[in-house]
């Protein structure tokens, strides 16, 4: 009963949520960035290089008395696209999380009161209790 009652509690915390939120959040947007690369970005580019569509570039590597063998590079290609969309946009994000973290930081703390204004609130506080 002890390991379901650690499990429970380790389950619980905010840290667990947090991150199989932001683990589910992160597939989708793999998912999102995918499709906008295989079918925004791609084409185009596929396009202005004469009508090539990179998820049909393969090469075909055949031997005597072997099985072929297919390298699909052009899905290697839009891999690597997608990996440098999201790696851009983590990069971003996480440098607008620490600017947003150093403003808070660098806000200016109240000014300790001057010696004058110490002086002057215990002159009125001995004044008060006269």
């Amino acid at each position: 009963m002890g390991f379901i009652k650690e499990f429970k509690e380790f389950a619980m915390r905010g840290n667990v949520v947090d991150m199989a939120v932001g683990i589910i959040i992160g597939a989708e947007f793999g998912k999102i960035v995918a499709s906008l690369v295989g079918d925004v970005i791609m084409p185009p580019i596929g396009f202005l290089m004469g009508g090539v569509d990179f998820s049909d570039m393969s090469m075909v590597l055949e031997a005597e008395g072997k099985e072929a063998v297919e390298i699909r590079y052009g899905a290697f290609i839009q891999s690597i696209i997608n990996f440098v969309i999201i790696a851009l946009a983590i990069f971003v994000m996480i440098k607008i999380m620490n600017s947003m973290k150093k403003e808070e930081e660098e806000a200016p703390a109240p000014a300790e009161p001057s010696k004058e204004e110490v002086l002057l609130a215990e002159i009125r506080d001995a004044i008060k209790s006269k």
